[in-house]
């Protein structure tokens, strides 16, 4: 789990050295366990380890990086929460990918499974793109591992196939699209 150590310290991040000594010093001491009115031995540790990154500035480079990335990434977070339609999406892929067990299933009943690389392929997106869907449709109890590590969909996954709320929301893919995409029985 990503730490912010500026947050820790509560200096920004362009923050000189000396400013980072300063509010170090002051929190190591309010904070210490020998302090018997504020001292908190996770909150001592946590403002060390922040110290200990932050005042070397090769160590410091290298975290700014990670802590960059991990802005960003929480922007993009805020970004979709406040987008109506990251759900929408959300089912449309997993509507998607459904159809593809489904369809797979419906061809080759004794070999249903769809392996990782393929889904990455027939979806046209990155593994970690897909491991949210993958979860959501496995917990359901739409899709399951097979023996041989290939996901295929369950009893249940065609019964929600087979609704009409997913008929209309998917469309469901024909043997020729499937084929289209390499995906062959």
């Amino acid at each position: 789990m990503f730490v912010d150590y500026y947050e820790v310290l509560e200096v920004s991040p362009n923050a000189n050295p000396d400013t980072i000594d300063q509010v170090f010093r002051y929190f190591a001491k309010r904070y210490h366990p020998d302090n018997r009115s504020t001292g908190d031995m996770q909150r001592f540790n946590e403002i060390v380890e922040a110290h200990t990154t932050l005042k070397d500035s090769v160590k410091r480079a290298q975290y700014d990086l990670q802590h960059k990335n991990h802005l960003r990434f929480r922007r993009k977070l805020a970004d979709d929460e406040g987008d109506s339609t990251v759900v929408e999406r959300d089912s449309d892929v997993q509507d998607k990918l459904l159809s593809f067990f489904y369809v797979k299933r419906r061809q080759n009943i004794a070999n249903p499974g769809i392996g990782n690389f393929d889904l990455e392929r027939l979806m046209d997106c990155p593994p970690e793109h897909l491991e949210f869907h993958i979860w959501y449709l496995r917990e359901k109890g739409w899709i399951a591992r097979l023996e041989n590590g290939m996901l295929a969909i369950t009893v249940a996954g065609v019964d929600h196939a087979n609704s009409g709320d997913h008929r209309e929301a998917a469309n469901l893919l024909t043997d020729q699209n499937l084929a289209a995409r390499g995906l062959h029985a």
